[in-house]
């Protein structure tokens, strides 16, 4: 059972992650074919395949 400290950890990271992810100029994200989605994809990153 993940504990309250773990999920907040996690919560941090996928703030970070989708952050970093918007930071990203827009070429670069169509590069990735992930403009629009930063949101799901931070959310794969840091809690994996839901």
């Amino acid at each position: 059972m993940r504990t309250v400290f773990t999920n907040l950890k996690s919560y941090a990271s996928y703030r970070r992650t989708l952050r970093e992810l918007r930071s990203l100029p827009l070429d670069v994200a169509l590069d990735l074919d992930i403009a629009g989605a930063e949101r799901a994809v931070a959310r794969r990153a840091v809690y994996g395949a839901v």
